[in-house]
């Protein structure tokens, strides 16, 4: 944690972390804590409006879609109590109209998933005015497109024929695609 990055957080260092993936969320939780933030985790709407309401955030990362609503609902409740807070939307169904209703409701940013925490961090402290530098490692397109593949195979409970009706693709060739490794 350098100084400059230090500096760049600010005074309150309050961070809430809203995502109904409980791994992804400890994860991003531990990485921003070693980045000098103060996070306070929710894994529902109900709960992040909650902690949005009592202890308003100076920054927060929202997934759009949680099993009890929209997330951004949490991002319309952090902008009544916080107009100042710096607001990161995080989702896996990445799509221009979503990014578009995220940003006017009050969102500063959104990112597709997956997201590191480097990328988030540098999403949370852009300027409004600047976009944050591109990654450093960006994922390669066939990367994108087999975690797209295997979050939608997840979602399906894993049922392969489910999944290609979803995707609009063959039964065999998706079998063939999650029979492989993961590109790199």
């Amino acid at each position: 944690m350098t100084a400059q990055e230090l500096e760049a957080i600010g005074e309150d260092a309050s961070l809430l972390l809203v995502d109904d993936d409980e791994p992804f969320l400890r994860r991003l939780a531990r990485a921003m804590e070693k980045r000098g933030f103060a996070p306070e985790t929710a894994g529902s709407v109900a709960a992040g409006k909650a902690i949005a309401t009592a202890r308003p955030p100076a920054y927060a990362v929202v997934d759009l879609r949680l099993e009890d609503g929209n997330g951004l609902d949490v991002v319309e409740t952090i902008r009544e109590k916080r107009p100042d807070a710096r607001i990161v939307v995080l989702t896996g169904y990445g799509a221009i109209a979503t990014a578009v209703s995220a940003v006017k409701i009050g969102a500063n940013d959104y990112l597709s998933k997956p997201a590191d925490a480097n990328d988030v961090m540098n999403a949370l402290l852009a300027k409004s005015d600047a976009m944050p530098p591109p990654p450093e490692n960006p994922m390669s397109a066939d990367r994108v497109r087999w975690e797209h593949i295997q979050r939608v195979y997840e979602l399906c409970d894993r049922n392969v024929s489910e999944t290609a009706r979803r995707l609009n693709m063959h039964r065999r060739t998706l079998q063939r695609i999650l029979a492989k490794r993961s590109p790199k």
